[in-house]
């Protein structure tokens, strides 16, 4: 099995509002987020690759002009927690991936979510 990643990365804000009142994520605030796109195949394309990675400017070209400076309660058609990013760009862009495997989403060094179906 051969497996390859790519990483992007945008800004944007948000609002956990199903958190308890004081909880600080339940106030707006904004995140340098992390994603990464895993691929993977068992064979290779004639030109070697997984994928090539140039093909997967069509992700970069999504997150800069869906998801980079915007308010991503506007735009995730569900709460936008970590997980539910990662849940949002893997159905996306599957149908036109088939070999997208998984997403990962960081909001902070510390910290990642891994979304595999």
């Amino acid at each position: 099995m051969y497996k390859i990643s790519k990483q992007f990365s945008f800004s944007a804000s948000h609002v956990l509002n199903l958190l308890e009142e004081d909880h600080p994520c339940a106030r707006m605030h904004g995140h340098n987020y992390l994603i990464t796109v895993y691929l993977k195949s068992e064979t290779l394309d004639p030109y070697g690759f997984v994928k090539d990675y140039r093909a997967l400017k069509t992700v970069k070209r999504f997150i800069d002009e869906t998801l980079d400076h915007r308010h991503l309660n506007d735009v995730i058609p569900s709460h936008p927690t970590s997980e539910n990013i990662a849940r949002f760009l893997y159905e996306h862009f599957k149908p036109e991936m088939p070999e997208l495997y998984a997403v990962e989403v960081s909001e902070t060094p510390q910290t990642s979510c891994f979304y595999e179906p």
